[in-house]
């Protein structure tokens, strides 16, 4: 029988997530979860070492701890396309990077890991690499390009350009390379909570998605009240939530297959399962 207390979930202190949680706020099915907000990478360490029992995790730190986690089904952050917000910044075209050096932002696993393979495997160049916090001025102070997620990388999607700054989307890039969409994190639920709490994770789980049902549905009224405390006006932000995709379906996971595969052959994670594991 499930325990009464409430799971501990975590939640990416990036837009790009609010769409899975602006119906949690609507309904008050936050009352019903611990919620834990942070970057990415500290949620992914979270999850991981069990401070956590459901939250986004990178797919990169899903991958390495496979084992340890099951998916739930239907469910990520990615795109089919340009994604706008995993982005190459760079202060010369990306086939003239060999030899120079790029900055990584701190804060994402998965968006880095992609920008390496990208750079090394598509367009044939060998940086010098330097990890950085995410800040543009300040990463391009050192480097050349800056690789850059979330928030501080949708503004430079917009602003880079009035710098006289050439700026590579990472998520079309990836599209244009493969064919396929490409997932940048997923849900998953720390396995033994799964198996000793069912009930609770499965009200969780229908909770989000019924929470990014209601914000495609009711998306310009969530960005115009996102507007009202981020740095971007509404239509801008209508645009962002459009182009990002929110499922996890057999093309998604095609996608993931694909990234695993290449992330394993450059030795950044193991080899994957036949299948991935996901909540029943």
């Amino acid at each position: 029988m499930d325990a009464p207390r409430r799971p501990r979930v975590g939640h990416i202190q990036f837009l790009n997530c609010l769409p899975i949680y602006w119906g949690l706020m609507r309904s008050g099915a936050l009352l019903d979860v611990e919620l834990a907000k942070d970057t990415p990478d500290r949620l992914n360490a979270a999850l991981v070492r069990g401070d956590l029992d459901i939250g986004p995790i990178s797919v990169v730190e899903y991958l390495r701890h496979i084992d340890e986690l099951l998916l739930l089904p239907d469910l990520a952050v990615g795109s089919d396309g340009p994604v706008l917000s995993v982005n190459l910044v760079a202060t010369r075209p990306v086939e003239a990077l060999d030899g120079a050096r790029v900055a990584l932002g701190s804060t994402s696993r998965t968006g880095v890991l992609l920008a390496r393979m990208l750079l090394a495997e598509r367009y044939g160049v060998a940086p010098e690499y330097l990890v950085c916090p995410p800040d543009l001025t300040e990463m391009l102070l050192e480097a050349d390009a800056a690789v850059l997620i979330g928030d501080v990388a949708l503004r430079a999607h917009y602003e880079a350009p009035r710098r006289g700054l050439l700026v590579t989307d990472l998520g079309q890039a990836w599209r244009e390379w493969t064919g396929l969409p490409m997932v940048f994190a997923v849900w998953a639920v720390r396995r033994e909570f799964a198996r000793t709490h069912p009930g609770v994770v499965k009200d969780v789980h229908e909770a989000f998605l019924r929470s990014r049902d209601l914000c495609r549905a009711e998306l310009d009224e969530v960005a115009a009240a996102a507007a009202r405390w981020e740095p971007f006006d509404a239509a801008t932000l209508a645009s962002y939530f459009r182009v990002l995709d929110f499922s996890l379906g057999p093309r998604q996971l095609a996608g993931l297959r694909e990234f695993a595969r290449r992330a394993a052959a450059s030795g950044a994670t193991p080899p994957p399962p036949p299948a991935f594991p996901h909540l029943a």
